[in-house]
């Protein structure tokens, strides 16, 4: 007998049914009820007439088989077994307390009235043993915002504010030079010679506006050609020296801050933010380092040949977006003798992305972390529209694995977080800890002293002493500094 799962949740008594389950491998059927089925055909129905225009009728006003007649036949069905199985299979999974790896998804014909049924294989997550981390002391620490960070990042500031003015001399080290090449594929072009490479640095210095200077470009690679020594001759246009401004409250005024000192403190307080963000970091990776590392788990070789063939899948679409085809990418590093150890890189990364996951997982799971379903549908419309899509067009277009992984996705992010919060508390309470013994300590004289005044004058008025805490102003609006 399979175990079924009935979900009552938004009035679903939808049946989640598991067939069986040998190791990793599983089975399990799904069935739809009539009533669902029927809203799922109303509300495809409801779009195309919205949105299918018919010669002759009034929107919304054109019959069914007029408007099946211009989509297809067929294709109603198609739409309503899609909206079905998006609805339906991430659920039924959740229900029957499944991580499913992959999953091939066998469906049954859709017909109006009638139960929908759908039957799923697939293959869960391995078991992950996680080691004991809930003593676990991290090491990670945020940077240290010193005067000399402080000075370097005002230093920075001052050079992306720099301005050029034309020079009547020879060129020096920090000057912006205009050249303009010669041949055919010349052009006219900017030289900024502090960040100049050695070769063109070395032509161009104590040269003159109107000079003809012969640059010699040294053998180099460049993407999967290989470029000769060669000569390039350019013409010098203009000279330009770099000035930059004083460190003063004009300056502060120019990046709109009120003075110096408002720069300064925004500044500081902006940097410190980043760093306590980088420590953070820091410790989440370490915390991670540690679960993967010291965790007890056989991974299935399909599992990393999944995430490998994923990932290259990935850089086969960045080359593609970039005009490079990866058959010839391929050949490229086949012929300099590097397509192994690019592989063996993709192998690395790929067990290092399903270790990482696989342990956060446990993670959440030992946790009890819980992912409503208002926090889901909340994450899922704020990724549609940061890709400009509603939330149907973003489901359809990941399809039912896709939000499943997703799903996977934010339980472990949030495990992670209860994980690092858990952590953090240990190291708060000895902190306050500490600051009570110590305020504790530094009454105590204090309390003595008064005790033996209230001996010696026992009806003088006992004064009142009144702590005042220093108010810490954080920087405000905008970050006017990136």
């Amino acid at each position: 007998m399979g175990t079924k799962l009935c979900g009552t949740a938004n009035g679903r008594n939808d049946v989640a049914e598991l067939i069986s389950r040998e190791g990793n491998k599983v089975e399990f059927r799904v069935s739809v009820p009539a009533s669902e089925v029927n809203r799922a055909y109303d509300q495809v129905w409801s779009g195309l007439a919205r949105d299918v225009r018919v010669p002759g009728f009034r929107p919304g006003k054109a019959p069914r088989k007029v408007i099946e007649g211009r989509v297809g036949k067929g294709y109603v069905e198609q739409e309503v077994r899609e909206r079905l199985l998006q609805a339906n299979y991430s659920k039924a999974a959740q229900e029957l307390k499944l991580s499913l790896v992959d999953a091939n998804i066998d469906p049954q014909e859709v017909v109006s009235g009638q139960a929908f049924e759908f039957t799923v294989k697939g293959e869960t997550y391995p078991e992950v043993k996680l080691a004991d981390w809930s003593n676990l002391s991290l090491s990670a620490e945020s940077p240290e915002i010193t005067d000399d960070v402080m000075e370097r990042t005002l230093g920075d500031l001052q050079e992306r504010n720099a301005t050029f003015e034309e020079a009547e001399r020879a060129i020096e080290a920090s000057d912006q030079v205009t050249v303009e090449e010669q041949g055919e594929d010349g052009g006219t072009y900017p030289i900024y010679l502090d960040v100049a490479e050695a070769h063109v640095r070395e032509a161009l210095l104590g040269k003159s506006k109107g000079d003809t200077v012969e640059i010699t470009v040294p053998a180099h690679q460049h993407g999967d050609h290989e470029h000769p020594e060669h000569a390039v001759t350019v013409v010098i246009k203009d000279v330009k020296v770099k000035k930059t401004q004083e460190l003063d409250d004009e300056f502060a005024k120019s990046l709109n801050f009120d003075n110096l000192e408002r720069l300064r403190t925004d500044l500081k307080a902006e940097l410190e933010r980043r760093a306590a963000q980088e420590g953070e970091t820091a410790r989440r990776e370490e915390f991670v380092s540690h679960l993967t590392e010291n965790m007890d788990a056989e991974i299935p070789a399909a599992l990393l040949d999944r995430r490998r063939d994923a990932m290259l899948e990935e850089i086969k679409d960045d080359l593609g977006r970039q005009g490079v085809k990866w058959g010839e990418y391929e050949s490229f590093m086949q012929e300099q003798g590097k397509l192994g150890e690019f592989m063996a890189d993709l192998s690395r990364n790929a067990e290092s992305r399903v270790k990482r996951d696989l342990a956060l997982e446990k993670l959440a799971e030992d946790l009890k972390v819980q992912v409503s379903d208002a926090e889901f549908n909340q994450t899922m419309n704020a990724l549609a529209q940061a890709n400009g899509m509603n939330p149907q067009e973003l489901s359809k277009n990941l399809g039912p694995d896709g939000i499943n992984t997703y799903y996977a996705s934010l339980m472990r992010e949030k495990g992670l977080q209860q994980a690092m919060a858990q952590l953090s508390k240990p190291e708060q309470g000895e902190q306050e800890g500490q600051q009570e013994e110590a305020a504790q300590a530094e009454a105590a004289p204090e309390a003595t002293q008064e005790a033996k005044t209230e001996e010696a004058q026992p009806e003088a008025e006992q004064p009142q002493t009144e702590q005042v805490e220093g108010e810490q102003t954080e920087g405000e609006g905008e970050n006017k500094t990136e």
